[in-house]
């Protein structure tokens, strides 16, 4: 038996928490139910500040997206009129900025305005490919499919996300260790010895005397190189803010070994995965392809888009410009040349999105798997190679002794 956390909603639209211990989260569903509660999550961990972890660069501001949409989803779905949903999703919220958000989106509703304009005054919360799903949906009178479509768009997206982030921070942790120590042996413990070896006017061997000069270096223009590598830094940063600096450094990207065709992949399994939510909604194609092109986060790969786009226009279909492209990877072409034939073209793209976060995660465990031993031998050859100066010098000092 298993103690799960839930959120409900009561009969009065009231909010429900609490744990229910049950073999199963169906068993849960399924008690709160016959308690005459809604479920709107139930989990192993609790969904307050105290259990979860919050992403730095924008996790916290997707996790309120995430919860946000599947609370909708499983209101509008249960039934719920569309204001009374937004008043319980804000009941629902803890974060205050973002319960602001949903508060004035409800005001606008009862303004007059759509569903789907209303969230359009927040781009910096509701991208241009959610606002155009909600206004199919209400077009269409089907917003809580919709929002069940969205809610696993955004939880395929962010655990995508999480996965790469959480497989690559080992192994930037541990070039940073591994540059440390170094730095710590030269800039203090080699010019110990290095006063004790001066004193001795002996020959000292050349490894010694390499591993001296680079101490030595160090300590008087250690600050120069610092300041000119932060210096560098900065214009980095300043440059590729610009659209020429940007372009350039996505395309960099892609040119990296291992990790190059890990990110093509990350992000043509983006490109299909809002395809698949769009093209499945009716959404036309060629506006369907410019909000695709804005959810990547490769302006290289976004900007070959525009492309197919106009093959499109010219009646070409989608898989030959997207091939011509050369941004995709070659297999992508060839399943929606299929998805044309066969008139699935949504079902394409989503096996699409399947195939390519897995290959990923593989391409993101193979960089990894190569790149921490590669790490653990460099900073080891570079630390053996300091010791065994220090060892030979020592060793010399006791051979002039004898």
């Amino acid at each position: 038996m298993t103690t799960y956390f839930y959120k409900a909603v009561a009969a009065d639209g009231k909010a429900r928490t609490g744990t229910l211990t049950a073999s199963s989260e169906k068993l849960v569903v399924r008690e709160l139910r016959r308690q005459g509660l809604t479920p709107v999550y139930v989990g192993l961990q609790k969904t307050s500040s105290g259990f979860s972890f919050k992403l730095p660069f924008g996790g916290a501001r997707r996790r309120d997206l995430l919860f946000f949409t599947q609370e909708m989803a499983t209101l509008l779905n249960s039934g719920v009129p569309l204001d009374r949903a937004l008043s319980i999703a804000n009941e629902l919220t803890e974060r205050p900025r973002f319960r602001s958000v949903i508060s004035d989106v409800l005001r606008l509703i009862k303004a007059g305005k759509s569903f789907a304009d209303a969230l359009a005054t927040y781009p910096e919360h509701f991208s241009e490919l959610y606002v155009n799903m909600v206004r199919a949906g209400e077009a269409s009178g089907s917003l809580g499919v919709i929002f069940l479509r969205l809610a696993d768009f955004e939880r395929t997206r962010d655990d995508l996300r999480g996965y790469i982030v959480s497989s690559l921070i080992y192994p930037a942790l541990l070039a940073l260790v591994g540059l440390g120590s170094i730095f710590v042996l030269l800039n203090f413990v080699v010019p110990r010895f290095a006063a004790v070896f001066e004193e001795s006017r002996m020959q000292m061997p050349l490894p010694t005397k390499l591993m001296l000069e680079t101490s030595r270096a160090l300590q008087n223009y250690g600050w120069l190189a610092l300041l000119a590598a932060s210096a560098g830094l900065v214009f980095l940063y300043s440059y590729t803010r610009t659209p020429q600096g940007r372009m350039w450094w996505d395309a960099f990207r892609l040119q990296l070994p291992l990790l190059g065709p890990a990110l093509r992949k990350a992000e043509t399994a983006r490109f299909a995965r809002a395809m698949a939510t769009l093209v499945a909604n009716s959404v036309p194609l060629v506006q369907s392809l410019s909000i695709a092109a804005a959810t990547l986060n490769n302006r290289k790969i976004a900007a070959s888009l525009e492309a197919v786009a106009q093959g499109v226009k010219r009646g070409e279909g989608l898989a030959a410009p997207l091939r011509r492209t050369g941004e995709f990877p070659p297999l992508a072409g060839h399943l929606l040349s299929v998805g044309e034939e066969t008139g699935k073209l949504d079902e394409m793209f989503h096996r699409m999105a399947d195939v390519y976060e897995n290959d990923t995660r593989v391409a993101i465990r193979r960089f990894t798997a190569l790149f921490e031993p590669l790490v653990i031998l460099v900073m080891g050859l570079m630390v053996g190679a300091l010791i065994l100066s220090m060892l030979l010098a020592i060793t010399s000092m006791n051979d002039v002794a004898v």
